[in-house]
């Protein structure tokens, strides 16, 4: 059987995106025959502090359907103090530098990116015991950075950032990217490197259609998902405008702008608004069954970036509202997955919402089953993972 390590810094029990996103490549590379292990940080994220199970512990080592997962030690912040989250990021970077300078990897080694510190640990160490790295790029650093307006342009923390990002995709034996953005930014400097497209498809096993029709009941729309800046969730409540529409909007998450969406529906803005917290995966699927459209924002336009959800919203039969500009409003237009508005236009937003409250319920339905059918085979991480391993990636 063939061996294959991944490396990221996010794996479940943690939530989110990133999590679901390395567990599926992982389970479905077992799937096809290979023994797989994972490294990762002991569990923290989202919360930023340790989860119950991993407190006190130096190292674990897991068996999770099959997958040996590695969990090392971090220092876990969500802080907003600067000097606090880089010893959090240094934290795991050492201790991920010392295990794959002293133990034994396989040949073939997935490199999660970003984030930018512990990809550039992992490239620079693996390329002194060449190994074969797929680099997996799932979002441009720094120049996401810049664009949230998170790192400040030629300054020595951008510069620094530079480097480390062209000297992960020199030194990478091949690199996957979730966008085509993605893959023309890295051959803007490297032409000759091997580049693969390597969407975030969800693996749902969902054969069945299985979403509820409600009749006499209000549209509505769901985010679910982290609260945190690049999705700028807040802003989005405190802008839209639901007032005299037969929509309601409902979200679920947490992170670092929970605290000021709670607040806000003891307001007037509130009104039409649910927050439901933070659910486990396939609750939150159950309870899904009986929404009718996935909202998938971003604050600004980000260059590379292209969100899992549209993907993993579409494959469970759901109409996606995008708002987010980039690569995500071609793939939603041209598999006729919903609606797409001007990013940062709230304007545009807001008249996208006055035509949607206007379709019948039953409209809605005839949508979901139709994109339900089209996305199993348009979204098939199935057959992504065929193709790639045809093409010698892993």
């Amino acid at each position: 059987m063939k061996e294959i390590l991944i490396i990221s810094n996010y794996y479940p029990p943690e939530k989110g995106a990133a999590a679901n996103r390395i567990e599926q490549l992982a389970l479905k590379l077992h799937q096809n025959n290979y023994k797989v292990s994972v490294i990762c940080p002991l569990g923290n994220y989202p919360k930023g502090e340790l989860f119950p199970e991993y407190k006190g512990k130096f190292s674990v080592t897991e068996n999770r359907d099959n997958i040996t997962v590695k969990r090392l030690w971090i220092y876990p912040s969500v802080s907003k103090n600067l000097v606090v989250r880089i010893i959090s990021v240094l934290s795991f970077s050492l201790s991920l530098f010392f295990y794959l300078l002293f133990k034994k990897t396989p040949e073939k080694v997935v490199v999660q990116s970003p984030p930018l510190l512990l990809s550039f640990i992992s490239v620079f160490v693996l390329s002194l015991k060449n190994k074969k790295i797929i680099l997996n790029i799932s979002d441009l650093w720094p120049m996401a950075a810049i664009e949230l307006k998170a790192l400040k342009k030629n300054s020595l923390s951008h510069k620094f950032s530079l480097f480390l990002e062209r000297f992960n995709y020199k030194n990478a034996t091949l690199i996957i990217g979730q966008s085509n953005e993605i893959i023309s930014h890295v051959k803007s400097f490297f032409p000759e490197k091997k580049c693969f497209l390597y969407r975030n498809f969800p693996d749902h096993k969902v054969e069945n259609f299985d979403l509820i029709f409600e009749e006499n009941q209000p549209i509505k729309i769901f985010y679910a998902g982290l609260l945190g800046i690049a999705q700028g969730v807040l802003e989005l409540c405190e802008k839209i405008t639901l007032d005299n529409l037969n929509i309601e909007l409902h979200l679920f998450g947490d992170g670092a702008e929970k605290n000021q969406i709670e607040t806000l529906f003891s307001s007037e803005k509130g009104k039409n608004i649910f927050f439901h917290g933070m659910m486990e995966r396939n609750d939150l699927h159950e309870k899904l069954k009986t929404f009718d459209i996935a909202i998938v924002p971003l604050k600004v336009r980000i260059y590379g970036s292209v969100p899992s959800k549209i993907f993993e919203y579409g494959s469970l039969g759901f109409p996606i509202l995008y708002f987010g500009g980039g690569e995500g409003e071609t793939i939603v237009l041209e598999n006729y997955l919903g609606w797409v508005a001007s990013v940062e236009s709230y304007s545009d937003l807001n008249f996208q919402l006055q035509l949607i409250s206007k379709l019948s319920k039953s409209d809605l339905f005839e949508m979901k089953k139709r994109i339900f059918d089209e996305s199993k085979n348009r979204f098939s991480l199935d057959n992504q993972i065929q193709y790639l391993m045809k093409k010698d990636v892993f």
